[in-house]
């Protein structure tokens, strides 16, 4: 086929490799800009961004696409049988969505209706799901509404975290997709019910309620790893959580430390932080984090 692919961060690399690796012709990449980052702001291209300039694709990088009709006109002159659509971060217009002949076909990761929206990886390890997968979507201008052409699961670990469960879900969906171009589409609507919606998150998503149940944090601290990441505080400075393991924990207020090992009380039951990072430093184990820190029974998290 003649596609067009839309796609920006790591997670849709898998997706364009995998297209062409099946023989695809990818006439065009569509990206988000250069954005400035690191200490210096430097400006820097985005992972698919670069993934294509490194097959010889020809690289667009509009800065918006709602409004603009060149924009449109051009999209609709690569005459594509087809628009692969994989975390883009733009929403398309209907101008653009109906110009290729197949129309575009999104890679979402959950299993449809579940988890519609911005953060579907992370949503899913936040309510404790026992599974997730991806869905392959005929797009229409709904937010994550359109049909489903097909779809796989993968069952969560205890211990899954949003970064295993992206790198998962990433090669799934890659292989589900050429998997789906290969045969005749055929789309079913999503059923009207177990429609959810994963908000979109912030940093502040990763402030942690130390008087929520620990199982409930534990779900924080795997779900928002590696970003934005679940954080606390510690005698006035930020502690970012990287893991920790639930326990059993009697007496003491939530936050307040019960040993000297970073035995934390919560709202029911305790968690043991078992990774921290504090600012400026990489994140260390418990264990080398207590070395170059006095913290004690009593002590409390989060005030």
């Amino acid at each position: 086929m003649r596609l067009i692919f839309m796609g920006t961060p790591e997670f849709a690399v898998p997706a364009l490799h995998a297209l062409r690796d099946a023989g695809h012709d990818i006439i065009a990449v569509y990206t988000q800009p250069p954005r400035p980052a690191g200490r210096g702001k430097a400006l820097r291209r985005s992972p698919v961004h670069e993934a294509a300039a490194a097959l010889g694709i020809a690289v667009r990088t509009p800065e918006k696409v709602r409004r603009d009709p060149t924009e449109h006109a051009a999209f609709a002159a690569l005459d594509a049988d087809a628009a692969i659509v994989v975390a883009y971060g733009l929403i398309l217009p209907v101008e653009m969505l109906e110009a290729p002949r197949l129309g575009c076909l999104n890679v979402h990761a959950s299993l449809l209706p579940r988890w519609r929206g911005a953060s579907p990886i992370q949503s899913a390890i936040l309510a404790g799901d026992e599974r997730s997968g991806v869905s392959i979507m005929q797009m229409d201008e709904g937010l994550d509404t359109g049909a489903v052409l097909a779809e796989a699961a993968t069952d969560l670990a205890a211990t899954e975290t949003a970064s295993t469960l992206h790198g998962r879900l990433s090669v799934l969906g890659a292989k589900l997709l050429v998997e789906t171009l290969a045969h005749p589409l055929h789309a079913r609507p999503q059923p009207a019910g177990g429609v959810t919606y994963a908000e979109r998150l912030t940093r502040e998503s990763g402030r942690i309620d130390w008087t929520r149940p620990a199982t409930e944090i534990d779900r924080q601290i795997r779900g928002l790893t590696p970003w934005p990441g679940a954080f606390t505080t510690l005698k006035g400075e930020v502690l970012k959580i990287g893991s920790a393991t639930p326990v059993d924990g009697a007496g003491g207020e939530p936050g307040e430390l019960l040993d000297d090992g970073l035995t934390v009380r919560c709202g029911e039951g305790a968690l043991r932080l078992t990774r921290l990072q504090r600012p400026g430093r990489a994140m260390m184990d418990a264990d080398a984090f207590l070395r170059g820190q006095t913290v004690g029974r009593n002590e409390r998290l989060g005030t």
